[in-house]
């Protein structure tokens, strides 16, 4: 098993007594209001009853295995807190829960939740999740495809304002290509493989493990580049932290414990998964074991923000996000290393 890194949190933790919400909707193009860590337990906030709506993910193995195990519910079970689980189809579909107050915590790719930030989303990031290799850009079988350049002039499916996405995006930009010198069919990520398959479009931008399912089944990967994969995120809503600190404290409590448990259960995590997914057991293996990368340090702070830095200006140069004042006060505030600091995985017996 590999150590785990430390990254320095670069964001200090500050006590806030109140966070004020624009309101504003996203693609309003305006920026998050002001940021808060508040801690629980200095607090002093005990939540009583209530309801936790969080999201689980296929593309969050973590998720995966806390949904499984009840952990959370025994967790919160004393304070009489109901846990609702919201499947997320992806980042997209987490970050439009999260603005729409649909739930509380979700899981994102870090460049899915700086966009979001940087037009008006009050969300932070309160753990890592992972470090992935969970993108690609993807052909079929038989295809003449055989390197970026080649997408020139061609149909590429993803899914926008996810990884996948941004990581097309700077595969573009890389092999001296714009995004105007292809063709983006915006679609879901399931819908961008059936559209692989069917020959709707000459190249998918993936996503694990759908991804990997289509590896299987003879599609080709026909770029890879593991810098351009941005961290897995669990983001929650600026209100969520204020009010319920001890509640996102537990949540990450959990997290953590979960971590750990699958780092010493490969072989289980990887069937959660496959039953989840509905994925070949060897292929969701492969997932957990080679792509996705739990061992990291799920302390949010400076690895993060280098390859968000890299990623933001993209966002301003495809009309993403108006001006790159967004982008940068967004990097300002949308890390909250609080709970992630103080994360304890032994709440879980």
């Amino acid at each position: 098993m590999k150590k785990r890194f430390t990254a320095t949190a670069l964001i200090a933790s500050a006590a806030a007594a109140a966070l004020l919400l624009t309101g504003c909707v996203a693609g309003e193009n305006q920026p998050a209001a002001g940021s808060a860590s508040s801690a629980a337990g200095s607090t002093g906030i005990v939540t009583e009853g209530g309801t936790l709506n969080i999201d689980f993910a296929t593309y969050n193995p973590l998720s995966l295995v806390i949904k499984e195990k009840g952990w959370l519910e025994e967790a919160l079970a004393d304070q009489d807190i109901t846990v609702n689980w919201v499947q997320s189809a992806g980042s997209n579909k987490a970050n439009e829960a999260l603005r729409a107050n649909a739930i509380d915590v979700g899981s994102t790719a870090g460049s899915a939740a700086l966009l979001a930030r940087s037009n008006g989303s009050p969300i932070q990031v309160i753990d890592i999740y992972s470090q992935p290799e969970w993108s690609a850009l993807v052909v079929p079988e038989g295809s003449d495809i055989t390197s970026v350049e080649d997408l020139k002039g061609k149909q590429i499916a993803a899914t926008k304002g996810t990884d996948p996405y941004f990581f097309l995006l700077q595969s573009l930009e890389e092999a001296g290509l714009s995004p105007e010198d292809v063709t983006v069919q915006n679609l879901q990520h399931a819908d961008g493989w059936a559209a692989l398959q069917n020959g709707s479009v000459d190249a998918w931008a993936g996503l694990d493990p759908i991804m990997a399912g289509a590896e299987a089944a003879g599609a080709k990967l026909v770029y890879r580049n593991v810098d351009f994969n941005s961290y897995g995120f669990l983001n929650a809503t600026e209100s969520f932290i204020t009010e319920k600190p001890d509640v996102a404290q537990t949540v990450v409590d959990v997290y953590e414990h979960a971590r750990d448990w699958a780092l010493t259960h490969e072989d289980e995590t990887a069937q959660i998964l496959s039953d989840v997914a509905g994925l070949d057991l060897a292929v969701a293996t492969k997932v957990i074991t080679e792509r996705s990368n739990l061992d990291v340090d799920n302390v949010p702070g400076e690895a993060q923000l280098k390859v968000l830095t890299t990623i933001g200006p993209i966002f301003v140069e495809t009309g993403d996000v108006l001006e790159q004042k967004q982008v940068d006060d967004a990097l300002d505030t949308i890390i909250n290393d609080t709970f992630a600091t103080k994360a304890d995985p032994t709440i879980v017996e």
